[in-house]
């Protein structure tokens, strides 16, 4: 069975696929597709904090716009198809890259096969679990290899590093497997839901009470008042007298409203460090103020998406372009533009201050709106103020200015009178 055959099996269902996890002395077919409490499966299902914020990377990534370009020109072919619209034939782009981001943030590794046809042009792009995948040098040469195990599939092979795409978080010395952040928050998340289940335990938990009795009061009245009590406790409600010589006091719960918040704060600041993202993406209370959302928008793609989308070009550039379309200035690009867009009206008055100052052209702002390009013959040209003249236009023959006219005319017209003081 080929390499490509055995992957495709991830897709398909198998019959024996239990037959790895059970022997003579376990069976282990009932864990296959449960999670088990503490997996990083098991926290990303059950920390709303950590879904959230890992459901926003991938969606967000997922749906920025992704192009094949060269010389900023873009490219159409079978390579930036993949990339674009159908990466295997049960995914679309955007299921793909999600599923990309969502085991990187998760595992600290997201990984994909990259099948190719007999000319060794990439035809597909298989996702696979990051649990089975193991990073590994050769001794001989030095170079990147990838073990891929699976008992399910019965899958045992070497992957070498220009056949499978890796995105990762930071590896640290001498490793090439990514740090989950899960790992990294592993003590705050088990702290956080420590509290959550004392807490949780306090609320649930019933009144306790502390009965006193005076000296003077006999073993029948004890009686009575404990009869009384328990019945009032059984029913959790109703009218209790408190006899004379008995005293009744409540014991005060642990659980404090405040304290719970004051760890969810820190929990929540724990959690935006280790994804590298701004804390008022979580909704946290104490997550700083920004004048604007443009602000908020800009640190956003400046520290967080910025490095993660450039890992993924440079990847998707080693991995399936050629050497000849590299020095022909093929490349893969995100476009985040519409991140750092403003409302319309701010972006209107930023086109129109770059039109008129002669830096962006036509086209430049249809690039920027993700509208296709203008075959005007100015579309390309750029303007100057002084009702958008060409730049390289003389200034004699502009509007108001005769062919005749003096250097000192020329001047006025231009707003360069010698004469005024």
């Amino acid at each position: 069975m080929g390499l490509m055959s055995r992957f495709k099996q991830l897709f398909q269902s198998n019959s024996s696929s239990k037959k790895p996890w059970s022997g003579k002395a376990f069976n282990f077919t009932d864990w296959f597709g449960k999670n088990l409490n503490g997996s990083k499966q098991h926290t990303l299902e059950t920390n709303e904090t950590v879904f959230s914020v890992i459901t926003r990377l991938s969606n967000t990534l997922a749906s920025l716009p992704l192009k094949e370009l060269q010389k900023r020109k873009e490219v159409d072919n079978s390579v930036s198809n993949l990339l674009k619209h159908v990466p295997n034939e049960n995914m679309t782009s955007y299921d793909f890259i999600n599923r990309l981001e969502a085991d990187r943030n998760t595992y600290g590794n997201g990984y994909a096969i990259i099948e190719r046809d007999i000319y060794n042009a990439p035809k597909s792009l298989i996702p696979i679990n990051p649990l089975d995948v193991e990073p590994m040098i050769n001794r001989d040469d030095q170079t990147l290899w990838y073990h891929v195990t699976s008992a399910l599939f019965n899958l045992n092979v070497y992957v070498f590093n220009q056949d499978i795409i890796h995105v990762k978080h930071i590896t640290g010395s001498s490793r090439y497997a990514g740090i989950s952040p899960l790992d990294v928050l592993k003590g705050a998340l088990d702290f956080d839901n420590a509290v959550k289940e004392f807490s949780l335990g306090e609320m649930s938990r019933k009144d306790s009470f502390i009965l006193k009795y005076g000296a003077n009061v006999s073993e029948e009245k004890q009686q009575q008042v404990i009869d009384m009590f328990k019945k009032y406790y059984d029913s959790n409600s109703g009218v209790l007298f408190q006899e004379p010589g008995v005293e009744i006091n409540s014991i005060d719960r642990n659980f404090v409203s405040a304290d719970l918040k004051n760890e969810d704060d820190i929990t929540d600041k724990r959690i935006a460090n280790a994804f590298n993202v701004p804390l008022q993406f979580l909704n946290a209370s104490s997550g700083g103020t920004f004048s604007s959302n443009e602000q908020l928008m800009t640190q956003f793609v400046q520290m967080t998406l910025t490095p993660i989308v450039r890992q993924y070009e440079q990847e998707f550039e080693k991995k399936l372009l050629t050497t000849e379309e590299l020095t022909a200035g093929s490349y893969f690009k995100f476009n985040m533009n519409s991140l750092l867009r403003g409302d319309m009206q701010a972006r209107a008055n930023f086109y129109q201050i770059m039109r008129r100052n002669g830096v962006y052209t036509t086209n430049d702002i249809l690039d920027l709106e993700d509208l296709p390009e203008s075959s005007d013959e100015f579309a390309d040209k750029l303007f100057v103020s002084g009702d958008l003249y060409p730049i390289d236009m003389d200034p004699t023959q502009r509007k108001g200015v005769t062919k005749n006219a003096t250097t000192e005319d020329t001047e006025k017209v231009l707003g360069n009178d010698p004469n005024k003081q």
